[in-house]
């Protein structure tokens, strides 16, 4: 926390540089970092990687023109400064450009008192054996499984991140974040009638995580489910869709209703607002301020105070995702859902998620007499104009209530404003990624098959 509170001064520093150089207004960022990955396959290390970088971003704006520039912490601030606004004077103007209202700013004592009430960074330095023997365990559970026939790729990784805001309205803050992940990929069978699935965990801290143990043996058991898959009859069938594909759904929704692609008139929502988009019991939460979870922040990248969001309501549409620019550019206020993307911002959700139905997947399954459940999606087969969605799929095949078997080569086609609406979710929602949706019942999809 010492080293942030040293960027944190250098970029006010920066800032006041670019200022003097004539800057109208400007603000600093500063992403630091530490990264460890280890990777294992058949028993031996495959890859170990370590990294520590920073990156210093300078945004200046004079008058409605604006220029960015990247740097590293060491490079001469002053001749930064100076390029930043050479380079602003002689851009196009933007007129939605601009800094965040100075008003809805978060306090300094609300940075310092809501950061450790978040509890995002665990201060564990992992050792690479370590890592490598919890890969290796992961390894070991996944090929242990009957079927399994080889290890793809078993790894461990560990990030730190840091991040640091400074703006010429005399704002300025720091906080610091980590994270964990273990992952698993097995194959079965052999030559061309092998298949292969993963598993996988995130966690802010370790202690966290799925157990490794855990994690291989569902790989390797997902991937021997999926031996001899066949293909099945072209038609409409209901589907259900497991979390994993859920939670990309989900993504897609969030696409629809960033501001940036409402207002480029991009998005298959945009004439949505106020309007019913999903069945009347389903809600859609956007909530930074979730303890120990990969999408909370007290702030957003502008240094905005960031609440809590409903953003689907009884399946009316109450809000897009907001940043000053494209809020500016709408004709509203920002919600506080900058994102940094180097030296500008665009919308984005923290943990999104779809709140939990009432029936259970297994009952779900048992009320299907014929149809698809689906665990996997393949390729980008969206338009996010239309709404039209097209992409190969696999998973396995529901008769009478149970899974009878392994289907592959099908793809599920439909538009995702037909499909929002007749989607129902189950009650098994986990909250494990920064976007968290249950396992859903999806009726009316057109599946391809033979």
């Amino acid at each position: 926390m010492n080293e942030l509170k040293k960027l944190e001064a250098d970029a006010l520093n920066l800032v006041s540089l670019a200022k003097k150089a004539g800057a109208d207004a400007c603000d600093v960022v500063v992403a630091s970092g530490n990264s460890l990955s280890v990777g294992i396959r058949e028993g031996a290390v495959e890859n170990s990687n370590r990294s520590e970088s920073d990156a210093l971003y300078l945004r200046v704006f004079c008058d409605k023109k604006i220029a960015s520039v990247t740097s590293n912490t060491k490079n001469d601030p002053q001749s930064l400064a100076e390029r930043a606004v050479a380079m602003a004077k002689v851009s196009p103007e933007d007129p939605f450009q601009g800094l965040a209202d100075q008003d809805r700013l978060i306090s300094t004592n609300d940075i310092n008192t809501k950061i450790s009430e978040l509890d995002l960074f665990d201060n564990t330095d992992p050792d690479p054996n370590f890592m490598e023997q919890q890969a290796l365990a992961v390894e070991e559970a996944g090929m242990s499984v009957d079927g399994v026939t080889k290890s793809l790729s078993c790894g461990m990784s560990w990030s730190t991140s840091g991040f640091v805001l400074a703006t010429s309205d005399d704002f300025s803050g720091s906080y610091q974040r980590s994270g964990f992940s273990l992952v698993g990929s097995f194959a079965a069978g052999e030559g061309t009638g092998m298949e292969r699935d993963y598993d996988y965990d995130t966690a802010v801290y370790m202690s966290d995580l799925k157990k490794a143990e855990a994690i291989g043996k569902f790989a390797g058991e997902r991937a021997v489910k999926r031996l001899n898959p066949r293909q099945i009859k072209s038609g409409s069938y209901p589907i259900i869709v497991d979390r994993r594909v859920s939670a990309t759904l989900l993504g897609s929704l969030a696409g629809a209703i960033n501001a940036a692609s409402v207002a480029r008139k991009t998005s298959f929502l945009r004439e949505m607002m106020g309007k019913q988009i999903t069945k009347n019991s389903i809600n859609i939460i956007d909530d930074p301020h979730m303890i120990r979870k990969s999408g909370s922040k007290i702030c957003d990248g502008e240094g905005v105070s960031i609440q809590k969001l409903n953003l689907v309501e009884d399946g009316i549409l109450q809000t897009w995702l907001l940043d000053s620019a494209t809020a500016r550019e709408l004709n509203l206020k920002t919600n506080g859902r900058a994102s940094r993307s180097g030296s500008g911002t665009s919308p984005s959700t923290t943990n999104c998620y779809m709140e939990a139905g009432e029936q259970s997947a297994e009952d779900m399954i048992a009320s299907i007499k014929e149809g698809l459940y689906l665990t996997e999606t393949i390729g980008h087969g969206i338009n996010m104009v239309t709404g039209d969605y097209s992409k190969g799929a696999s998973g396995y095949w529901i008769e009478n209530g149970e899974i009878a078997f392994p289907v592959g080569e099908i793809t599920i086609a439909g538009n995702l404003k037909d499909m929002f609406m007749n989607i129902t979710p189950a009650s098994d929602l986990e909250f494990k990624f920064g976007t968290n949706a249950p396992t859903l019942l999806l009726e009316g999809m057109t599946i391809g098959g033979k």
